[in-house]
């Protein structure tokens, strides 16, 4: 029971933020035109996959999407968050954006004192970090973009 009354926050704010990314995916057609809208697209450039997990942050995890594409992967999260700027404060979405050109590996990882815990561990040419988690089919995501990336 204790757990049950931890967890229903978290729960309700997930629904929420899922709740408002499926909201957007309908009104704009499904997840490739959200993509197009969210990201520039070349001509030639393909959605190959979405994925629903979360980016690990310094501020901890953020939920959204991350698209696979024949050009690079990209993460918007799925609610917009508030960021201060010199002009005030604004709120938009998180977003990243590799090329797959300046991806140099990604590996597979977990947390120690919890196996279950899996991340996807991305390093670019430049030496930054992404760590992803929470995938809802982990092995799958990683193999999908372990493919595209070598494919690059």
């Amino acid at each position: 029971m204790g757990n049950a009354v931890r967890l229903a926050p978290k729960i309700s704010k997930t629904v929420i933020g899922k709740l408002s990314l499926g909201a957007r995916i309908l009104q704009n057609g499904g997840v490739e035109n959200v993509y197009r809208q969210i990201f520039r697209v070349g001509e030639r450039e393909k959605l190959l996959k979405a994925c629903q997990c979360y980016l690990s942050t310094t501020a901890g995890p953020i939920a959204g999407l991350l698209f696979i594409s024949t050009e690079k992967i990209a993460f918007c999260s799925e609610r917009s968050l508030a960021f201060t700027t010199p002009g005030g404060s604004i709120r938009t979405p998180y977003k990243v954006l590799i090329p797959l050109t300046k991806i140099s590996r990604a590996d597979p990882s977990e947390n120690a004192n919890r196996p279950t815990q899996k991340y996807i561990h991305i390093v670019t040419v430049d030496n930054f970090e992404f760590w992803f988690m929470g995938f809802v089919n982990y092995q799958k995501s990683f193999k999908y973009l372990q493919k595209v990336i070598s494919q690059s």
